[in-house]
């Protein structure tokens, strides 16, 4: 399969280029290779179809951002996959596309089909359920084509009539001094159609309300803020038209331990002043479960040891990060009379170091190491 081209130079833009820019490319090439001026050429179809892609993806903030931050790998990990067909292209770029034809004046402008509308889920994960993906079923309501009249909106037997009022058209004119004005039928609301035996199912909407179970695959990475496009699994599509999108937008909950920063995770591990003075072995949790690692002597406040290769997957190339251990060191708060004596002896060791350091201070000369 071919590598995808970038997509400002697909649209022939600044990576700079500003939504007004971004239109007016996105309007010469979809004219130029636009199926019903270029029949039968296939080369023009993949054309037209990836100057869609692009001008999709960067007119969209939120796309725009994960694609030149990580690229065309970024984007289908955020679940983004493109378009499913032409209809889908002309159904949201409808009114470019009437710009260039002019109201049904293009083949595939007079279809009465609509988009549906897209829907929006929003999902709360657990740390680990992020960090490493899962799938998983959602339900969500939306309207569904009625089986019993196949969306038609008319009883079974019966079809749909042809408009009286615009003979079909789904328009009206209307004069006005020099100008003639254009609207959709106020008798079929542009659908050129009207329904005298309404399916009694559906009271002749089409649609009927339901809830739907919906597999879910979430990609290992993901953050709040995240969002997974399911195609085709939104709202149905107003006569015959395709179905609009779900949107999955990701929300992941604290961890008790791990704290995330892009595809680092931090943990703080707390140990004794003696285990900090000389040095330790010890086990701390990671993401794939426990692992030894060596404390050093003489470890500070504030020291910490990183664990390549033990953090969050990255959602552009499955590279993971590192896991980054911080050292608390805890002091004690309740000693005994022993504990207390051997403190009191170190001390005194320890004084005269100290108070010669201070001397030295006191006579001008650098502190150093104490």
């Amino acid at each position: 399969m071919a590598a995808k081209r970038d997509y400002y130079e697909v649209l022939g833009v600044d990576r700079s280029a500003g939504d007004a820019d971004l239109k007016k490319a996105y309007r010469k090439l979809a004219l130029q290779f636009h199926p019903d001026r270029n029949p039968g050429d296939r080369e023009a179809e993949e054309k037209f179809k990836e100057a869609a892609e692009a001008y999709e993806v960067l007119r969209d903030t939120n796309k725009r951002q994960i694609y030149d931050q990580y690229g065309h790998q970024g984007l289908e990990g955020s679940g983004f996959s493109g378009f499913g067909g032409f209809e889908d292209i002309f159904s949201s770029f409808g009114d470019i596309f009437e710009d260039f034809f002019g109201f049904g004046g293009g083949r595939r402008t007079r279809s009465r089909r609509q988009r549906g509308a897209d829907l929006r889920y929003d999902m709360t994960l657990s740390f680990m359920e992020a960090a490493f993906g899962t799938e998983t079923n959602i339900e969500v309501e939306k309207a569904e084509a009625c089986k019993a009249c196949r969306g038609s909106g008319s009883e079974a037997g019966t079809a749909p009539e042809v408009c009286a009022q615009c003979r079909g058209t789904g328009q009206v004119t209307r004069s006005q001094g020099f100008f003639t004005v254009r609207s959709a039928c106020y008798a079929c609301r542009g659908s050129g159609q009207t329904i005298t035996h309404p399916c009694p199912d559906c009271r002749g909407i089409g649609q009927v309300q339901l809830r739907k179970k919906v597999a879910v695959k979430i990609p290992a990475g993901v953050d709040t803020g995240s969002r997974l496009r399911l195609t085709g699994e939104g709202e149905a599509g107003a006569q015959g038209g395709i179905p609009g999108d779900l949107y999955v937008f990701i929300h992941v909950e604290p961890h008790e331990f791990f704290e995330r920063h892009e595809y680092d995770v931090v943990c703080q591990l707390p140990i004794s002043f003696i285990q900090a003075a000389l040095g330790d072995k010890l086990k701390v949790p990671t993401l794939n479960g426990k692992k030894t690692i060596e404390i050093k002597k003489g470890t500070q406040p504030g020291d910490f040891m990183r664990l390549r290769g033990e953090g969050i997957p990255s959602l552009r190339n499955g590279n993971r990060g590192d896991q980054i251990v911080q050292f608390s060191i805890r002091t004690p708060t309740h000693l005994n009379k022993k504990q207390e004596t051997l403190l009191k002896e170190f001390a005194k060791l320890e004084n005269g170091k100290l108070s010669s350091k201070i001397k030295n201070i006191l006579k001008g000369e650098s502190l150093g190491a104490v």
